[in-house]
């Protein structure tokens, strides 16, 4: 599907063909954007396919560096260009191929093939394509932390673990899936390896906790049982206390959420009967929830002012000052946090208003880098999750509309940030009521 004849008759040769041998490759990725770009620009399909034909051709090759000069051409072009059209009818060729590379490939072959999925997704925006890209790389990336391979092999699998899930899950049990996969790598003792407990390295933490959270944005319109959350959030309150910044920091949003989403919170529960929690039970988790909140509000309110001492860094010590202060207000006061971002013109502005859009925004740039605002201005996916309308829109012909995907595929995403939006007023309205 999407195969040139050469690749076809590669195809044929299947694994056989990977090794870590290396030699020539394909060109530098400025080269190979450059030449997308000059294809683009004579704005002929035909050259298109041709360049991204090349790239695919490249990753049959038996030379591991071909293999991947060919992947980091193509996440240029992913990170660039809007290759919707493009990629329509060959994302089953393609996405088989990055996970051959994750799966045999050296460990830069593997993050490049982890990157390149994630993109690819995203490209694809919501619908049976991502689905199918989500249940087909879930097995490879769940593979890579199971067996905690190479720290930056670990965190190109958990990013990209949570923008598939993101993008393609189209329920709860597939979330659940992913959460489960990174939530073993935050807490091992909760996972299947308890023979052996395993320590993250702080900067593997740190991507496990911000993908956990940034994937756990998107339960905010399921039922969720508060009992069951005691134990994750109480764990996640001592990482508050973790050496390293960063990981603070990432468990300082993910508690955010977890106010957000009333996980603290056991009257938000509907019944006993629906929680299974009853009568005196129910009474200690109320309890028990109400002495981690006084847990955590204590702890953030100490990081929110934290003394910078000898040697401190100290543009990440501002940062951490901001992000807990910030947090101490929602929690005390119930202040949300508000962002917003220019995108193009005088009227495209991206806004957030609630710690769910604000560690989606966040994750995106995160994961997009320098193709974010090209992807937040002409992806219909980013569009559609920030509610964001340009004056674009109004304007495309019928065959670039394709990349504004149908409001049906889009449904999942606009229905969550509403019942976000709709769940943060009613908590306003509480507060004003008491």
């Amino acid at each position: 599907m999407g195969k040139s004849k050469k690749s076809k008759a590669r195809g044929a040769a299947g694994d056989d063909l990977l090794d870590s041998s290396d030699a020539d490759s394909v060109g530098s990725s400025s080269t190979a954007l450059s030449d997308l770009s000059i294809s683009y620009a004579t704005e002929n399909v035909n050259s298109h396919e041709f360049v991204l034909d090349k790239y695919i051709d490249s990753l049959y090759e038996k030379r591991g560096a071909t293999r991947e000069a060919a992947l980091a051409a193509l996440v240029d072009a992913f990170e660039s260009f809007m290759l919707d059209d493009l990629v329509e009818n060959k994302y089953a060729t393609l996405l088989s191929l990055f996970n051959t590379s994750i799966k045999k490939g050296s460990t830069k072959e593997a993050c490049l093939a982890s990157r390149a999925i994630g993109l690819l997704s995203i490209t694809l925006g919501a619908g049976s394509s991502s689905h199918e890209t989500m249940v087909e790389s879930h097995p490879q990336l769940s593979r890579v932390l199971q067996t905690w391979s190479d720290a930056s092999k670990m965190i190109s699998a958990l990013d990209c673990l949570a923008i598939v899930t993101f993008v393609g899950a189209t329920d709860l049990a597939e979330t659940e899936l992913s959460l489960k996969a990174m939530w073993d790598v935050i807490h091992p003792k909760s996972g299947s390896n308890v023979g052996t407990v395993r320590k993250p390295k702080p900067p593997v933490l740190a991507a496990a906790l911000s993908a956990w959270t940034f994937l756990l944005t998107t339960i905010g319109s399921w039922r969720i049982n508060t009992d069951s959350w005691k134990e994750p959030i109480a764990f996640l309150s001592t990482l508050l206390g973790a050496e390293d910044r960063a990981v603070r920091m990432a468990a300082g949003e993910a508690l955010a959420l977890c106010f957000e989403l009333n996980l603290l919170d056991v009257s938000a529960c509907e019944d006993d009967d629906d929680t299974g929690v009853a009568g005196s039970s129910k009474s200690k988790l109320f309890l028990d929830m109400q002495a981690l909140k006084a847990k955590i509000s204590g702890l953030a309110s100490n990081l929110s002012a934290e003394a910078g001492g000898k040697g401190a860094d100290k543009k990440n010590l501002s940062d951490q000052r901001d992000l807990f202060q910030r947090i101490l207000d929602f929690v005390k006061y119930g202040e949300c946090p508000e962002e917003s971002l220019k995108i193009a013109g005088k009227r495209d502005v991206l806004r957030v208003s609630s710690w769910s859009e604000l560690i989606q925004l966040n994750f995106f740039k995160h994961f997009l880098g320098r193709g974010f605002l090209k992807h937040v201005k002409d992806n219909g996916l980013l569009q559609d999750i920030f509610s964001i309308k340009t004056d674009k829109a109004e304007t495309l012909s019928s065959s670039d509309k394709k990349i504004f995907r149908s409001g049906e595929e889009k449904g999942r995403a606009l229905k969550l940030n509403k019942d976000r939006r709709q769940a943060q007023e009613r908590k306003n309205v509480a507060l004003l009521n008491e």
